[in-house]
């Protein structure tokens, strides 16, 4: 049976630390004994951009994406918003992007260096907040910085789901935008704690192979009203 390695930490600021492993050809990177995120199981964060960017229907989309993790949610909305469109990456720790760009270059690819994408080294809560305050909106905000509805990887993400954080995230979207947040599982509190800030909200529940196997995920897809 082959044993998880461990290849690298890095310390989320005000956080917790990152643990990045290598298991046979996969990578994982796990906070404590939870898995935050590995290749094996990647479908859920490409459904993030997928599905949020249909709903969108855009053909050149400013989209704001928090953080980057292992890539799966902006290698997918780089493959939709065409050569017009945008994607503007939002992670907080250096490390992260280290990895992308070392151990994990082969699975990366070209996406950090497309001139589509613009990357943001920082707390995309602070992205949201300058949109909000008169910056350009974007089309789409799809945020994967935690399991779920709460500051696993720092306490102070928790700021991203109170109530005064979604009315920014509303502020900071056009009109016909979308916000998508991704869970490791679904809370129905969140859902009404999202309609309660001015929009309107579908929960769905996505598995993480696309061959229908794997854990259940949950997206919430928001829409102002």
């Amino acid at each position: 049976m082959l044993a998880r390695e461990l290849i690298a930490t890095a310390h989320v600021p005000e956080g917790e630390t990152l643990r990045l492993f290598t298991h046979g050809r996969d990578f994982i990177i796990a906070l404590g004994r939870n898995e935050l995120m590995s290749t094996r199981m990647q479908f859920s964060e490409e459904q993030l951009a997928d599905l949020a960017l249909d709903l969108l229907g855009d053909s050149a989309p400013h989209v704001l994406v928090g953080g980057y993790g292992m890539g799966f949610t902006l290698r997918a909305a780089l493959r939709r918003i065409g050569a017009a469109g945008h994607a503007t990456v939002v992670e907080l720790v250096p490390e992260i992007i280290a990895w992308a760009r070392g151990p994990m270059a082969e699975l990366t690819g070209q996406c950090l260096d497309d001139p589509r994408m613009t990357l943001r080294m920082g707390d995309v809560g602070d992205a949201i907040e300058q949109a909000a305050a008169g910056g350009d909106p974007y089309d789409a905000i799809l945020l994967d910085v935690d399991n779920g509805p709460d500051g696993l990887v720092r306490e102070e993400n928790n700021r991203l789901y109170s109530r005064e954080g979604l009315r920014f995230a509303r502020q900071a979207l056009t009109k016909r935008g979308v916000l998508a947040i991704w869970s490791a599982a679904p809370d129905h509190k969140f859902t009404r704690k999202i309609e309660s800030c001015g929009f309107a909200v579908e929960m769905r529940e996505v598995r993480a192979r696309p061959n229908n196997k794997g854990p259940r995920h949950t997206i919430w897809f928001a829409r102002p009203r």
